[in-house]
């Protein structure tokens, strides 16, 4: 079996004549769609909408498979300067546009009853939901001009700063044992078994920090200027707000979700204050203790026995899941071992030309690896559902983004502790399994923490390299508490993580919890109701992109504004947790 993905079937490289003739046509695309969006003033409304919703489909089929296909080649190669030099291009090009786009939009938006365009053309029906998000996005949409600028400027601004953090921490060289290695190197060896090389590695990694630190900083207060510039110039409140606006996601949800998380910190911290008496620490957890393995779970997967173990596992769920899995395996969907030069973490995009999705994993054959290969390919199945929707209605928001994808690793988990040998194989499951509850509720609530601090401290000054660590340390404290061992905490950690490095996609923390904590419901309704919650379950995915977060929730009897919901999901952990102390 391939351990790399398979990128030849979208385009076999820059110069293939597939890949210019789409670039070509795009670019003529552009050029007509202008030209109508400026002249067809006089034409029928009905007659106007129905033309620029069709060069709009063709518009954005031809951006995406381009500009997916270069992001997901740079993904493996930071270092390849032809395809930076691509991807700017393509931004460039889709920027020079974006005035063509605004001006489009308004005049959709400007639409006061979109039920006599669908009377005379019933097709147009199915981008109901993209005419009315269009009139609701007209109060915060800058002028033509305005919105042109910004998205010409992002390409040499934010967009670039994020490309700098990616190429500085994907071709960083950590100092480890004599040898040079890569930073997801050395974090992979945070789940290593012995606890000298997890401890060497920590502090491998905090060193390897400072080469890069100062850099970073400056890509991460301009990412973060810029945000604070245009989420006032668009009228809105805040960042945040912007977030929940893109997210579709009501304020009170996000409030009643964070007051229910912290409620439970302390249920947290007992489990990480039992876990350092068991691998005698007597002040809380150090840091590189966190992904310590508990328990004895030795074995180590090759890429076909973690294929086997997912298809078998998730056909217990949906033989459609299982099928799914099989193909991403055996047709080189995913990417698997680490490299020089290739991004850390893990990540699925979709393919909407192939109805497929390519996965980027950094695979070392731990069990935590696999339960990340659940999770990445429960992203795809997600793709797989909104597949047939049209493409101006394939996007969904980010809380729900980590919705199919947690529920997959609730599932992986929960099966894998029903199926445990023994009790030292449970006790490896529930920790494994913690360790990742932990991460989606206490380390996001501390990166939200962070988030928030920084973009409300960056408007008075710039932040340093020292200001970052000091905020990331206190934003530590207030989430991990006496959980954590004080001498032992990881100020570098805002170096690290891709997601503040976006400046179309701020707080991309809340969505992980939302999504872990929603998925520990829906693993509940699965629980009681069997084979009956598949087509409701697909049926909710599917409309992820034409709903709001709540109506998700209502779609599956869930109220999300309540915090009793978000409270009996973190009861679920809190249950994990008692089973985990008393072995």
């Amino acid at each position: 079996m391939k351990t790399n993905w398979n990128l030849d079937v979208i385009y076999t490289g820059l110069d293939d004549p597939k890949y210019k003739a789409d670039l070509e046509a795009f670019k003529e695309l552009r050029k007509k769609f202008k030209d109508y969006v400026d002249n067809s003033e006089n034409d029928k409304a009905s007659v106007r909408v129905k033309n620029i919703i069709a060069m709009e489909e063709e518009i954005n089929r031809l951006l995406i498979g381009m500009l997916y296909y270069v992001e997901l080649k740079e993904s493996v190669d930071t270092a390849d300067g032809d395809l930076m030099a691509e991807e700017s291009k393509l931004m460039g090009l889709y920027s020079q546009g974006v005035a063509t786009d605004v001006k489009a939009e308004k005049f959709i938006g400007s639409i006061e009853d979109p039920e006599v365009i669908f009377k005379e053309y019933p097709e147009l029906k199915a981008y109901e939901f993209y005419i009315r998000e269009c009139r609701r996005k007209l109060l915060h949409t800058m002028s033509e001009e305005e919105e042109a600028m910004a998205a010409s400027m992002d390409n040499f601004a934010g967009s670039a700063w994020s490309n700098l953090q990616s190429y500085l921490t994907s071709n960083l060289k950590v100092d480890y044992d004599g040898k040079e290695i890569t930073l997801s190197e050395v974090r992979n060896l945070a789940y290593d078994k012995d606890q000298a090389v997890r401890k060497k590695a920590y502090e491998a990694e905090i060193k390897a920090y400072d080469k890069i630190a100062p850099s970073v900083a400056y890509a991460l207060n301009n990412i973060k200027g810029q945000v604070n510039m245009l989420s006032a110039k668009k009228k809105f409140e805040s960042p945040l707000h912007q977030a929940l606006d893109a997210s579709r996601m009501e304020k009170a949800t996000l409030d009643a979700l964070m007051e229910a998380v912290r409620e439970y910190l302390p249920v947290f911290r007992k489990y990480l204050k039992k876990k350092a008496d068991i691998l005698g620490h007597k002040n809380g957890l150090p840091w590189y203790d966190l992904f310590a393995p508990i328990g004895k779970i030795d074995r180590k997967y090759t890429v076909e026995e973690a294929k086997d173990y997912l298809v078998n596992t998730f056909n217990g769920l949906t033989p459609e899941m299982g099928d799914m899995m099989r193909e991403a395996f055996e047709n080189e969907w995913i990417d698997f071992y680490p490299a020089n030069g290739k991004v850390g973490g893990a990540f699925c995009e979709a393919v909407p030309a192939l109805k497929q999705s390519r996965i980027l994993t950094n695979f070392d054959g731990s069990f935590s690896a696999v339960d990340t290969l659940a999770h990445e390919l429960g992203h795809a199945f997600h793709n797989k559902q909104v597949f047939s929707e049209p493409i101006l209605l394939q996007d969904y928001p980010m809380p729900v983004a980590e919705t199919a994808s947690t529920f997959n690793e609730v599932f992986l988990c929960n099966a894998a502790i029903d199926e445990a040998k023994d009790e030292d194989e449970k006790m490896a499951l529930l920790d494994a399994n913690l360790i990742e509850n932990c991460q989606c509720v206490v380390d996001i609530y501390c990166r939200y923490l962070f988030e928030t601090k920084v973009f409300e401290l960056s408007k008075e000054k710039f932040l340093m390299a020292e200001d970052l660590d000091r905020i990331m340390l206190e934003c530590q404290e207030a989430s991990y508490g006496d959980g954590l061992d004080p001498e032992y905490k990881n100020k570098g950690m805002w170096i690290c993580k891709s997601h503040y490095y976006s400046s179309g996609l701020s707080f991309y923390n809340f969505p992980y919890t939302f999504g872990n904590l929603f998925a520990e419901g829906l693993y509940a309704l699965f629980k009681e109701q069997g084979e009956a919650f598949i087509p409701k379950y697909k049926e909710m995915l599917r409309t992820t992109t034409e709903h709001t977060i709540e109506e998700d929730g209502e779609m599956m009897g869930i109220n999300l504004r309540d915090k009793a919901f978000w409270e009996k999901s973190l009861e679920q952990i809190k249950e994990q947790i008692d089973k985990f102390a008393a072995l």
